[in-house]
């Protein structure tokens, strides 16, 4: 090996067990209960950033419902292809990955109403919605729409994952949602990091020990 070659660690079991023992190790999770913290060394792993335990959201029975919810089949809504790319299927009880972003009709309900592709893609989940899995890790009008739909009398999903990313509207989305009076359960990430990696991270949590 020439000698400005980095040694590195090629064991796939030993890179996985090691990044996990080092986001324990590093990461304030005293404050959740062990199947929040599972998810949130889950979280941490997808972005590598251990900081980001301080500002989780949660409530006491968000994982519990949406375990329960994808043992039991439930749809997974996301705003996302991306979000979709990451969820990894082989942990699944056969549910289906819905994303309506780019149904036709769309960009019309879109550009009729005014306001994003993801938010009017978030009425297409309606009929679907109650009991379902949502994993929002991209647009912030995607998860107001849905606190507004819900609001209005849509059905309740069985939890929603909410980590719309960026400098407008996200932090003010998810403290929508945390602040909300809804009855929803719920997993988030205050401030203006998320995204779909995350966001997807947070399904493979859920449905890592579901096999």
């Amino acid at each position: 090996m020439a000698e400005n070659m980095v040694e590195y660690l090629k064991d796939p079991a030993a890179i996985y067990a090691q990044s996990f023992q080092t986001v324990r190790e590093e990461a304030q999770l005293d404050r959740f209960p062990e199947d929040v913290a599972e998810t949130v060394v889950r979280l941490i792993h997808a972005c590598g950033m251990p900081a980001i335990a301080n500002n989780i959201a949660y409530t006491a029975n968000a994982v519990a419902a949406g375990r329960n919810a994808l043992k039991n089949g439930a749809p997974i809504f996301v705003d996302a292809n991306m979000v979709a790319a990451g969820i990894i299927r082989r942990h699944l009880s056969n549910n289906r990955i819905i994303c309506t972003l780019d149904d036709d009709g769309v960009a019309d309900d879109a550009k009729r109403e005014q306001t994003t592709r993801s938010a009017a893609a978030v009425e297409r989940w309606v009929p679907r919605l109650d009991g379902a899995v949502v994993a929002i890790g991209n647009a912030p009008t995607a998860l107001f729409r849905l606190l507004e739909l819900i609001e209005a009398g849509a059905p309740k999903p069985a939890v929603v994952l909410g980590f719309p990313v960026g400098f407008v509207g996200a932090a003010e989305s998810k403290d929508a949602l945390v602040e909300s009076d809804l009855g929803l359960e719920f997993i988030t990430l205050k401030g203006r990091v998320g995204g779909s990696a995350i966001a997807s991270a947070a399904v493979n949590a859920l449905a890592g020990g579901l096999k």
